[in-house]
């Protein structure tokens, strides 16, 4: 009979050596998986996270993608440091769309430098107050953050089906349930011609290192880390927990929105029902694979974009079905947070009870 005893003084280098670990035995499970559906997995592993370094086009657009998945995962990671689990961030990410999408067609056709803020502070207040509702239900009647923010997401997904089929549908469009194309005043200036890199990525970017300023040396950051080791002693250094609450998930769900806006203004271009991508799910395990450490995060983000863009040539140019990426990116969290039960505990023989 054996059991897990929590380890002493867990090894700091192998801490942060298991996100390494985690991403070379999801390359060879990810292989057996990618061998049973009848493909050559040295073929597929290498589409996926080699291939996109060496075209001219990917390379940008792992850039592109991995910004949403920085800001998002920045936001979430002050949470769950706290212990405060916003699992709802893709529904966040939405609203944050929907509000900086319907400011950008209210002044459709009007130029100014004044119009991109404003569309981003819609984002970032729509992601608040929709990260609000499950804060406020936690704080008031103590309901779980983690079902509540989860259900929102798909509440949230048909507000938009509903806005790009109603108020916000193109009235040129032919009946699509799209929006109209934003202005350029309206669309995220782009920073290297010729691809889509955009303002968004160098502003994710920034936000990641002020978040690891304030987590390293401000008392807010203090407070969360203690919030989330020593809920008691935090307590008794004068920490609120409701406030902790409320300021955990308004953040991230400020963050999720204002990513929500980069997408929508940034790649897109416009209001689409398929402006979901899975961001706000995806973002979790960024968070845990930068282990909750913003630089970290940010390295995190672009080895996830990496996976979702050398995914997307794989279905390409290997036929393999999208749901087999899903299940490789989702191996990536199994194994991190497997290994790290190994980092934290030891297996040692259950002792027998002494009568």
């Amino acid at each position: 009979m054996l059991r897990l005893e929590p380890r002493r003084s867990p090894s700091q280098a192998m801490v942060w050596l298991t996100p390494i670990l985690a991403v070379l035995a999801t390359m060879i499970a990810g292989g057996g998986l990618f061998m049973a559906l009848g493909k050559d997995p040295v073929d597929a592993i290498y589409t996926i996270f080699v291939d996109p370094l060496l075209d001219p086009y990917s390379l940008p657009e792992i850039f592109v993608k991995a910004a949403p998945l920085i800001l998002i995962a920045i936001g979430l990671s002050y949470g769950f440091r706290a212990g405060i689990w916003n699992i709802g961030a893709e529904g966040q990410f939405i609203m944050g769309a929907i509000a900086g999408a319907a400011v950008g067609l209210a002044f459709y056709g009007t130029a100014g430098v004044w119009l991109l803020p404003l569309m981003a502070l819609a984002g970032i207040v729509a992601g608040y107050l929709w990260a609000m509702i499950p804060a406020l239900l936690r704080v008031k009647f103590g309901t779980n953050e983690i079902l509540v923010s989860l259900m929102l997401v798909y509440v949230a997904d048909q507000f938009l089906r509903a806005m790009v089929n109603g108020p916000l549908r193109n009235p040129q469009g032919f009946n699509f349930p799209e929006s109209r194309l934003f202005h350029d005043s309206a669309q995220l200036p782009i920073l290297f011609d010729g691809t889509r890199v955009h303002l968004g990525v160098a502003i994710a970017v920034i936000i990641a290192l002020i978040a690891a300023l304030i987590l390293s040396r401000h008392i807010i950051g203090y407070n969360v880390r203690l919030m989330g080791s020593a809920p008691r002693a935090a307590m008794f250094s004068g920490v609120k927990p409701p406030r902790m609450v409320i300021f955990c998930l308004g953040l991230s769900g400020a963050l999720a929105g204002l990513a929500g806006l980069f997408e929508a203004a940034g790649p897109m271009g416009q209001l689409t029902p398929t402006l979901p991508q899975g961001y706000g799910f995806t973002a979790i395990i960024v968070a845990f694979l930068g282990r909750l450490n913003p630089l970290g995060i940010i390295a995190a983000g672009f080895v996830m974009a990496l996976t979702y863009i050398g995914g997307e040539n794989a279905q390409l140019a290997l036929g393999l079905p999208k749901a087999a990426i899903s299940v490789f990116q989702g191996m990536l969290l199994f194994f991190l947070l497997g290994l790290d039960i190994f980092v934290r505990y030891r297996i040692a023989p259950k002792r027998r009870e002494v009568a």
